[in-house]
């Protein structure tokens, strides 16, 4: 289920929620089917490769390399 930030045109409120396509959300202030969905904010660059080496290295020192690729897997061990 993706998140999305909507705002009530009812009461001008905004909040988050968790929605399947089959659901329609309501606003939590005022109970209101009236919303606008709001536009998200992007992950800033550079973090994902960050986070993915650090989870790489947290891996390798613990003694297991379940995350990697089979190419890498390769590379690594030599």
């Amino acid at each position: 289920m993706p998140l999305y930030s909507f705002q009530c045109t009812a009461c001008k409120a905004e909040f988050e929620t968790l929605v399947r396509s089959s659901d329609t959300p309501v606003c939590p202030e005022c109970g209101s089917d009236r919303l606008e969905r709001l536009i998200g904010s992007l992950a800033p660059a550079g973090k994902v490769d960050g986070l993915l080496s650090a989870g790489r290295a947290q891996a390798a020192r613990e003694g297991h390399f379940s995350n990697y690729s089979k190419s890498e897997l390769k590379r690594r061990k030599k």
